[in-house]
Protein backbone atom coordinates (compact mmCIF):
# COMPACT_ATOMS: atom_id res chain seq x y z
CA UNK A 1 0.00 0.00 0.00
CA UNK A 2 1.48 3.38 -0.95
CA UNK A 3 2.35 5.59 2.03
CA UNK A 4 0.00 8.43 3.00
CA UNK A 5 0.93 11.77 1.43
CA UNK A 6 0.10 15.33 2.42
CA UNK A 7 0.49 18.19 -0.03
CA UNK A 8 1.52 21.36 1.83
CA UNK A 9 0.55 24.63 0.17
CA UNK A 10 1.08 28.19 1.49
CA UNK A 11 -1.13 30.87 -0.06
CA UNK A 12 -1.58 34.63 0.17
CA UNK A 13 -3.77 36.56 -2.27
CA UNK A 14 -3.84 33.83 -4.92
CA UNK A 15 -7.42 34.12 -6.14
CA UNK A 16 -6.25 34.20 -9.78
CA UNK A 17 -4.37 30.91 -9.48
CA UNK A 18 -5.78 28.81 -6.64
CA UNK A 19 -8.58 27.14 -8.64
CA UNK A 20 -6.24 25.80 -11.33
CA UNK A 21 -3.76 24.66 -8.70
CA UNK A 22 -6.31 22.75 -6.60
CA UNK A 23 -8.02 21.32 -9.68
CA UNK A 24 -4.72 19.75 -10.75
CA UNK A 25 -4.17 18.39 -7.23
CA UNK A 26 -7.69 16.95 -7.16
CA UNK A 27 -6.92 15.10 -10.42
CA UNK A 28 -3.90 13.21 -9.04
CA UNK A 29 -3.78 9.48 -9.78
CA UNK A 30 -1.99 8.54 -6.57
CA UNK A 31 -3.17 5.19 -5.22
CA UNK A 32 -2.68 5.93 -1.53
CA UNK A 33 -4.19 8.36 0.92
CA UNK A 34 -3.73 11.94 -0.28
CA UNK A 35 -4.57 15.02 1.78
CA UNK A 36 -3.89 18.72 1.23
CA UNK A 37 -3.09 21.25 3.96
CA UNK A 38 -3.30 24.89 2.88
CA UNK A 39 -1.70 27.53 5.13
CA UNK A 40 -3.68 30.71 4.44
CA UNK A 41 -1.86 33.95 5.20
CA UNK A 42 -4.83 36.29 5.56
CA UNK A 43 -5.69 36.93 1.92
CA UNK A 44 -7.79 39.99 1.09
CA UNK A 45 -8.65 39.12 -2.51
CA UNK A 46 -11.19 36.31 -2.16
CA UNK A 47 -8.74 33.42 -1.88
CA UNK A 48 -10.29 32.29 1.40
CA UNK A 49 -13.74 32.05 -0.18
CA UNK A 50 -12.37 29.97 -3.03
CA UNK A 51 -10.73 27.63 -0.52
CA UNK A 52 -14.02 27.24 1.34
CA UNK A 53 -15.71 26.25 -1.93
CA UNK A 54 -12.98 23.70 -2.60
CA UNK A 55 -13.40 22.06 0.82
CA UNK A 56 -16.77 20.79 -0.40
CA UNK A 57 -15.25 19.39 -3.59
CA UNK A 58 -12.00 18.09 -2.10
CA UNK A 59 -12.75 16.24 1.17
CA UNK A 60 -9.05 15.80 1.98
CA UNK A 61 -8.46 19.57 2.03
CA UNK A 62 -7.71 21.31 5.34
CA UNK A 63 -7.20 25.08 5.64
CA UNK A 64 -5.18 26.46 8.56
CA UNK A 65 -4.22 30.02 9.44
CA UNK A 66 -0.73 31.37 8.86
CA UNK A 67 -0.74 34.50 11.05
CA UNK A 68 2.85 35.43 10.22
CA UNK A 69 1.93 35.37 6.51
CA UNK A 70 5.41 34.28 5.40
CA UNK A 71 5.74 31.27 3.12
CA UNK A 72 8.30 29.55 5.35
CA UNK A 73 6.08 29.79 8.42
CA UNK A 74 3.10 28.56 6.44
CA UNK A 75 4.94 25.49 5.19
CA UNK A 76 6.19 24.66 8.67
CA UNK A 77 2.67 24.97 10.11
CA UNK A 78 1.28 22.82 7.30
CA UNK A 79 3.95 20.18 7.89
CA UNK A 80 3.09 20.05 11.60
CA UNK A 81 -0.60 19.65 10.78
CA UNK A 82 0.01 17.05 8.05
CA UNK A 83 -1.13 13.47 8.47
CA UNK A 84 0.99 12.09 5.64
CA UNK A 85 4.25 10.22 6.02
CA UNK A 86 5.52 12.03 2.91
CA UNK A 87 5.17 15.75 2.27
CA UNK A 88 4.82 17.11 -1.27
CA UNK A 89 5.32 20.83 -1.45
CA UNK A 90 3.08 22.85 -3.77
CA UNK A 91 2.89 26.44 -5.00
CA UNK A 92 -0.30 28.23 -6.02
CA UNK A 93 1.26 29.61 -9.23
CA UNK A 94 1.78 26.03 -10.40
CA UNK A 95 -0.36 23.25 -11.83
CA UNK A 96 0.63 19.60 -11.59
CA UNK A 97 0.58 16.67 -13.98
CA UNK A 98 -1.87 13.91 -12.90
CA UNK A 99 1.05 11.65 -11.98
CA UNK A 100 2.99 14.37 -10.10
CA UNK A 101 2.45 12.97 -6.60
CA UNK A 102 2.84 9.36 -7.69
CA UNK A 103 6.11 10.00 -9.50
CA UNK A 104 7.40 12.10 -6.59
CA UNK A 105 6.73 9.27 -4.14
CA UNK A 106 8.17 6.61 -6.46
CA UNK A 107 11.35 8.65 -6.93
CA UNK A 108 11.72 9.27 -3.21
CA UNK A 109 11.19 5.63 -2.24
CA UNK A 110 13.26 4.32 -5.12
CA UNK A 111 16.45 6.23 -4.31
CA UNK A 112 18.60 6.92 -1.28
CA UNK A 113 17.48 10.53 -1.37
CA UNK A 114 16.27 12.89 1.33
CA UNK A 115 14.30 14.94 -1.21
CA UNK A 116 13.23 14.69 -4.86
CA UNK A 117 11.68 17.08 -7.30
CA UNK A 118 11.44 18.06 -10.92
CA UNK A 119 12.62 21.05 -12.95
CA UNK A 120 10.72 24.31 -13.10
CA UNK A 121 8.76 24.60 -16.35
CA UNK A 122 7.44 28.14 -16.79
CA UNK A 123 4.62 28.82 -19.26
CA UNK A 124 3.50 32.39 -19.98
CA UNK A 125 -0.16 33.26 -20.45
CA UNK A 126 0.41 36.41 -22.58
CA UNK A 127 3.18 38.03 -24.64
CA UNK A 128 5.03 39.42 -21.65
CA UNK A 129 4.62 36.16 -19.78
CA UNK A 130 5.99 34.20 -22.74
CA UNK A 131 8.95 36.60 -22.90
CA UNK A 132 9.68 36.04 -19.21
CA UNK A 133 9.36 32.30 -19.81
CA UNK A 134 11.91 32.44 -22.63
CA UNK A 135 14.31 34.42 -20.45
CA UNK A 136 13.90 31.97 -17.56
CA UNK A 137 14.50 28.99 -19.84
CA UNK A 138 17.77 30.32 -21.26
CA UNK A 139 21.01 29.01 -19.80
CA UNK A 140 22.66 32.15 -21.13
CA UNK A 141 20.35 34.29 -19.02
CA UNK A 142 19.86 32.20 -15.89
CA UNK A 143 22.89 29.91 -15.82
CA UNK A 144 23.11 26.11 -16.03
CA UNK A 145 21.10 25.21 -12.91
CA UNK A 146 19.86 21.63 -13.32
CA UNK A 147 16.39 22.39 -11.94
CA UNK A 148 15.85 24.84 -14.83
CA UNK A 149 16.48 22.17 -17.46
CA UNK A 150 14.99 18.84 -18.48
CA UNK A 151 18.26 17.10 -17.68
CA UNK A 152 18.62 13.42 -16.93
CA UNK A 153 17.86 12.34 -13.37
CA UNK A 154 20.68 12.94 -10.95
CA UNK A 155 21.93 14.84 -7.91
CA UNK A 156 21.18 18.55 -7.79
CA UNK A 157 21.83 21.44 -5.43
CA UNK A 158 18.10 22.23 -5.41
CA UNK A 159 14.84 21.20 -7.11
CA UNK A 160 11.58 22.97 -7.81
CA UNK A 161 9.29 22.59 -4.77
CA UNK A 162 10.14 18.99 -3.83
CA UNK A 163 8.92 15.95 -1.89
CA UNK A 164 10.46 14.60 1.32
CA UNK A 165 9.62 12.53 4.37
CA UNK A 166 7.82 14.45 7.08
CA UNK A 167 10.18 13.01 9.70
CA UNK A 168 13.25 14.31 7.84
CA UNK A 169 11.66 17.73 7.42
CA UNK A 170 10.77 18.07 11.08
CA UNK A 171 14.11 16.65 12.23
CA UNK A 172 16.05 19.41 10.47
CA UNK A 173 13.71 22.06 11.84
CA UNK A 174 11.81 22.74 8.64
CA UNK A 175 12.37 25.94 6.71
CA UNK A 176 14.28 28.81 8.28
CA UNK A 177 12.75 32.27 7.82
CA UNK A 178 14.84 34.96 6.12
CA UNK A 179 14.05 38.70 6.01
CA UNK A 180 13.97 38.51 2.20
CA UNK A 181 11.12 36.00 2.31
CA UNK A 182 12.98 33.93 -0.30
CA UNK A 183 15.81 31.44 -0.46
CA UNK A 184 14.33 29.09 2.13
CA UNK A 185 14.23 26.19 -0.34
CA UNK A 186 17.88 26.55 -1.31
CA UNK A 187 18.81 26.80 2.37
CA UNK A 188 16.87 23.64 3.26
CA UNK A 189 18.42 21.59 0.49
CA UNK A 190 21.87 23.01 1.26
CA UNK A 191 21.59 21.97 4.90
CA UNK A 192 20.55 18.47 3.90
CA UNK A 193 23.42 18.19 1.44
CA UNK A 194 25.87 19.35 4.12
CA UNK A 195 24.68 16.34 6.14
CA UNK A 196 25.73 14.13 3.24
CA UNK A 197 22.14 13.57 2.08
CA UNK A 198 21.15 13.33 -1.60
CA UNK A 199 18.80 15.78 -3.31
CA UNK A 200 17.58 14.20 -6.55
CA UNK A 201 16.27 15.88 -9.68
CA UNK A 202 13.88 13.77 -11.77
CA UNK A 203 12.48 15.42 -14.93
CA UNK A 204 9.62 12.90 -14.96
CA UNK A 205 8.11 14.91 -12.08
CA UNK A 206 6.21 17.44 -14.18
CA UNK A 207 4.51 20.70 -13.30
CA UNK A 208 3.78 24.03 -14.99
CA UNK A 209 4.67 27.34 -13.38
CA UNK A 210 2.94 30.64 -14.30
CA UNK A 211 5.61 33.34 -14.02
CA UNK A 212 5.00 36.93 -13.02
CA UNK A 213 5.00 39.17 -16.06
CA UNK A 214 4.58 42.80 -14.97
CA UNK A 215 7.77 44.84 -14.73
CA UNK A 216 7.17 45.70 -11.09
CA UNK A 217 6.39 42.15 -9.95
CA UNK A 218 9.29 40.68 -11.94
CA UNK A 219 11.78 43.22 -10.54
CA UNK A 220 10.55 42.66 -6.99
CA UNK A 221 10.72 38.89 -7.35
CA UNK A 222 14.28 38.83 -8.65
CA UNK A 223 15.44 41.48 -6.17
CA UNK A 224 14.21 39.17 -3.40
CA UNK A 225 15.96 36.20 -5.01
CA UNK A 226 19.24 38.10 -5.06
CA UNK A 227 18.72 39.40 -1.52
CA UNK A 228 18.19 35.83 -0.36
CA UNK A 229 21.46 34.68 -1.90
CA UNK A 230 23.29 37.35 0.09
CA UNK A 231 21.60 36.05 3.24
CA UNK A 232 22.54 32.47 2.42
CA UNK A 233 26.19 33.46 2.08
CA UNK A 234 26.21 35.05 5.53
CA UNK A 235 24.29 32.21 7.19
CA UNK A 236 25.97 29.20 5.58
CA UNK A 237 29.38 30.64 4.68
CA UNK A 238 28.92 29.63 1.06
CA UNK A 239 26.47 29.69 -1.82
CA UNK A 240 24.87 26.46 -3.02
CA UNK A 241 26.62 27.21 -6.35
CA UNK A 242 28.75 29.94 -7.94
CA UNK A 243 25.96 31.16 -10.23
CA UNK A 244 25.07 34.29 -8.19
CA UNK A 245 28.56 35.70 -8.85
CA UNK A 246 27.65 36.67 -12.44
CA UNK A 247 24.83 39.18 -11.74
CA UNK A 248 26.79 40.49 -8.75
CA UNK A 249 29.79 41.18 -10.99
CA UNK A 250 27.53 42.89 -13.53
CA UNK A 251 25.89 45.37 -11.15
CA UNK A 252 29.24 46.19 -9.57
CA UNK A 253 31.05 46.54 -12.88
CA UNK A 254 28.47 48.86 -14.49
CA UNK A 255 29.02 51.88 -12.18
CA UNK A 256 32.76 51.23 -11.86
CA UNK A 257 33.35 51.14 -15.61
CA UNK A 258 31.06 54.16 -16.10
CA UNK A 259 33.23 56.21 -13.72
CA UNK A 260 36.46 54.95 -15.27
CA UNK A 261 35.22 55.74 -18.76
CA UNK A 262 34.61 59.35 -17.76
CA UNK A 263 37.55 59.93 -15.41
CA UNK A 264 40.34 58.01 -17.17
CA UNK A 265 41.63 57.44 -20.72
CA UNK A 266 39.90 54.05 -20.63
CA UNK A 267 36.75 55.53 -22.17
CA UNK A 268 35.95 52.25 -23.90
CA UNK A 269 35.40 50.21 -20.71
CA UNK A 270 31.74 51.07 -20.13
CA UNK A 271 30.68 50.75 -23.81
CA UNK A 272 32.55 47.45 -24.02
CA UNK A 273 30.75 46.09 -20.94
CA UNK A 274 27.37 47.21 -22.29
CA UNK A 275 28.13 45.61 -25.65
CA UNK A 276 29.14 42.33 -24.04
CA UNK A 277 26.04 42.28 -21.84
CA UNK A 278 23.79 43.11 -24.80
CA UNK A 279 25.37 40.28 -26.77
CA UNK A 280 24.47 37.85 -23.98
CA UNK A 281 20.89 39.14 -23.92
CA UNK A 282 20.59 38.87 -27.71
CA UNK A 283 21.81 35.26 -27.66
CA UNK A 284 19.12 34.49 -25.08
CA UNK A 285 16.47 36.27 -27.16
CA UNK A 286 17.18 34.76 -30.59
CA UNK A 287 15.22 31.50 -30.02
CA UNK A 288 12.13 33.56 -29.07
CA UNK A 289 11.76 35.06 -32.56
CA UNK A 290 9.43 38.06 -32.59
CA UNK A 291 9.37 38.11 -28.81
CA UNK A 292 13.12 38.81 -28.85
CA UNK A 293 12.96 42.50 -27.79
CA UNK A 294 10.69 41.65 -24.87
CA UNK A 295 13.00 38.79 -23.85
CA UNK A 296 15.98 41.16 -23.85
CA UNK A 297 14.09 43.59 -21.65
CA UNK A 298 12.86 40.86 -19.26
CA UNK A 299 16.31 39.29 -18.95
CA UNK A 300 17.90 42.69 -18.29
CA UNK A 301 15.38 43.36 -15.51
CA UNK A 302 16.13 39.94 -14.00
CA UNK A 303 19.90 40.48 -14.10
CA UNK A 304 19.85 43.98 -12.63
CA UNK A 305 17.22 43.24 -9.98
CA UNK A 306 18.93 40.04 -8.89
CA UNK A 307 22.35 41.68 -8.73
CA UNK A 308 21.03 44.71 -6.82
CA UNK A 309 19.22 42.43 -4.40
CA UNK A 310 22.39 40.43 -3.86
CA UNK A 311 24.33 43.59 -3.01
CA UNK A 312 21.57 44.57 -0.58
CA UNK A 313 21.66 41.12 1.04
CA UNK A 314 25.42 41.35 1.52
CA UNK A 315 25.55 44.85 3.05
CA UNK A 316 22.41 45.05 5.21
CA UNK A 317 22.36 44.26 8.93
CA UNK A 318 22.61 40.58 9.78
CA UNK A 319 21.17 40.37 13.29
CA UNK A 320 17.80 39.20 11.94
CA UNK A 321 19.22 36.24 10.06
CA UNK A 322 18.60 32.70 11.37
CA UNK A 323 21.41 30.96 13.21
Amino acid sequence: MPPPVTVILPVLDEVDHIDACLESLAAQDYGGELTVVVAEGGSADGTRARLAAWQERLPGLTVIDNPQRRQSHGLNLAAEAAAGEILVRADAHTTYAPDYVRRSVDALLGAEAVAVGGPIRPVGSNRRGRAVTAAMASKVTMGPAKFRTDAAPGPADTVYLGAFRRSDYLAIGGLRAFPSGAGEDADLYHRWRMEGRLVLLDPAIRSTYRPRHTLRSLARQYFRYGWAKGELLWVNGRWPSARPAAPLALVLALPVTAVLSVATPWWWLFPALLAAWLAVLVVAAVPAGRLGPLVIFAAAVMHLSYGAGLVWGLVRRRDQLPR
